[in-house]
């Protein structure tokens, strides 16, 4: 099943083009990962998916719907995304960012009933930070931090998970706990994610599909397993990388 399926789609900004004519299908229920250069367009097209930017031509359809025709709350229950910079959460409580996830569903000054707060504590608990709820954010790390925001994406009840660069600022123990939990949440619960990623060998680790962009074009868009190829890294990155593997494949530049 197609989640996202983008038709000749070209996004302009004064004196440049970001995204020029790309096509391509996302498909449901697996995780995608989105690489290339700094500058090839990842961000741009995540922005584009999320209905955040509106292409300058051609046309988006998610779940078969054009997304331009998607009621903005229906989108919103369908939807979560999580950017590369996240708001600031002075003096909140981990529990009441989580909350937030509701707010589709609730509205600003709607009030909590008893199944938003059941979704609350679940999201808690799948993320592995209900213990944490009374702490506020800004105390924890950021691996705690980052699973907080995954529970506020849980929580909110949405079948996709947009994330960008979630693991830019994390420690390598704490990228590979948390694309492991966004694996997790897919295979266990059905979801779709599509995550902007610059390590290569964290995107073959975690991922099943590999969307590679340069200059706004696509340069891949196959089964993870294709990037892991001297070929296809030298294509997308311009530099010559050796390939391996252990327990996983893993790319090393020359």
């Amino acid at each position: 099943m197609s989640l996202f399926s983008l038709q000749d789609i070209r996004f302009d900004v004064p004196g440049r083009r970001l995204i020029d004519g790309l096509s391509l299908e996302i498909a449901a229920g697996q995780v995608t990962a989105l690489i290339g250069r700094n500058g090839s367009g990842k961000s741009t097209l995540l922005k584009l998916i999320t209905g955040q930017h509106v292409p300058s031509s051609g046309q988006i359809l998610f779940e078969g719907r054009p997304l331009a025709d998607w009621p903005r709350r229906d989108l919103a229950r369908a939807l979560a995304y999580l950017p590369q910079v996240t708001p600031p959460t002075e003096g909140m409580q981990l529990d009441e960012l989580v909350q937030l996830g509701r707010y589709p569903w609730r509205g600003a000054l709607g009030r909590m009933r008893a199944e938003d707060h059941a979704q609350i504590s679940e999201a808690l608990r799948l993320c592995g930070v209900e213990t944490l709820r009374h702490r506020l954010v800004d105390t924890l790390s950021g691996g705690e931090r980052q699973r907080g925001w995954i529970a506020m994406m849980i929580a909110q009840g949405a079948r996709t998970l947009l994330l960008d660069e979630p693991i830019s600022a994390l420690d390598v123990a704490h990228q590979v706990e948390v694309l492991g939990l966004v694996r997790r949440m897919c295979r266990e619960r059905g979801l779709s994610a599509v995550i902007v990623l610059h390590d290569v060998n964290m995107a073959a680790r975690f991922c099943d599909h590999v969307v590679a962009l340069g200059e706004g074009r696509c340069l891949l868009d196959a089964p993870v397993d294709a990037l892991m190829t001297p070929e296809a890294l030298a294509r997308i990155y311009g530099v010559e990388m050796t390939v391996g593997a252990s327990a996983h494949p893993f790319a090393l530049p020359l």
